[in-house]
């Protein structure tokens, strides 16, 4: 069953569109992660879900209660939906319980009972309810605001960018832990971000927006694997993009003979490797399955580095291609190495046989 549905949602700001003709689904207890450059709209479509913005047409409907549609709008604070932004938003005259407490209502006991049991819901001490928001860390903060947003029990819970204003390891440690809460707690979630690792690590469906407009949802894998164009392709990670000739289920490029999947496709196409795809051999004038390179840059990260690789292209020109490999067993700098190519290339875009 999907908690959240658009459809042709449409939203526009000057006369300029920001939002145009979005639908989509999210289901019952996912993930979801819109996705995208800046001024691609995500922000403005989790505004016109949570209430605070209005679409010019389109329809929004939560659990089957419709939240907007050309007949009139349910007001945000009538929609049961929780609401983390970027910076927390803390209110720095509260204290941590008065914060997460806002808003809520009944006998003092039980909303001390309710501020206590969403403390331990984030994984903060109880004592830390009478410290002020400028005595916590930045994740201490994020936390806080994830359980005042969790107070009023929501339908729907919408992070904008939450992880953004962390460092690196605490943005990942962050990102598991809130994942794993929302989870637990069965809570519908979209995460709006830049991040294209928080988006693929974090969420169960993805969405990449791109100019106002979906251009294509579904599972992170499924995407990261099979993108619809070259633009979402290198959005959603390092790609090595080739034009290529199809015939019975092989592409022929500068790297050879490579396998794609539908062996019906014939001529001209461009294919699309994960650098991961790319296997790095000492060139000991052997191997026949790959073909000849010369290691350019190496850029090193620890255990991993991507290396930058030179590959002289059937017109002549050399082609920079980026390879992950081991980060002890990197070849040096002006190596001659070989480039053997695993699994199926994506074909991208093909063209009948002339």
């Amino acid at each position: 069953m999907n908690a959240l549905e658009l459809h042709a949602v449409h939203k526009s700001f000057g006369g300029a569109p920001a939002v145009q003709n979005i639908s989509l689904s999210v289901p019952a207890g996912s993930r979801t992660a819109i996705v995208g450059p800046s001024g691609s709209g995500k922000t403005t479509l989790l505004r016109m879900i949570a209430g605070f913005e209005y679409p010019d047409r389109g329809c929004i409907t939560l659990n089957g209660q419709v939240l907007v549609d050309d007949q009139g709008a349910v007001p945000a604070h009538r929609r049961l939906i929780g609401y983390v932004p970027q910076d927390g938003a803390l209110f720095p005259h509260l204290s941590v319980a008065a914060n997460i407490g806002f808003g809520l209502t009944g006998p003092h006991g039980d909303k001390q009972q309710r501020i206590a049991e969403l403390l331990d819901m984030v994984a903060l001490d109880r004592s830390m309810a009478a410290r002020w928001p400028h005595e916590l860390s930045g994740g201490q903060q994020q936390r806080v605001a994830l359980a005042r947003a969790l107070a009023q029990r929501p339908r729907l819970m919408l992070l904008d960018e939450p992880f953004s204003a962390l460092d690196t390891g605490l943005r990942a440690s962050m990102r598991k832990a809130v994942a794993r809460l929302l989870a637990e707690a069965g809570v519908t979630t979209i995460l709006v971000t830049h991040d294209q690792a928080e988006a693929l690590s974090f969420a169960d469906q993805l969405a990449v927006m791109r100019q106002g407009r979906l251009v294509q949802a579904g599972a992170p894998l499924e995407l990261y694997q099979h993108p619809r164009d070259a633009q979402t392709a290198l959005f959603l990670g390092d790609a090595v993009l080739l034009p290529a000739r199809l015939d019975q289920g092989l592409a022929e490029c500068d790297l050879g003979l490579v396998p794609v999947r539908d062996a019906t496709l014939q001529g001209p196409a461009q294919i699309m490797l994960r650098p991961e795809q790319l296997q790095v051999l000492v060139d000991d004038g052997d191997c026949t399955d790959s073909c000849q390179g010369v290691v350019r840059e190496c850029d090193f990260a620890g255990n991993t580095c991507t290396l930058s690789i030179g590959v002289t292209s059937a017109a002549g020109h050399e082609q920079l291609l980026p390879v992950r490999s081991s980060g002890l067993q990197a070849p040096a700098p002006g190596s001659r190495v070989r480039i053997r190519t695993l699994g199926h290339a994506h074909v991208l875009g093909s063209s009948p046989e002339a």
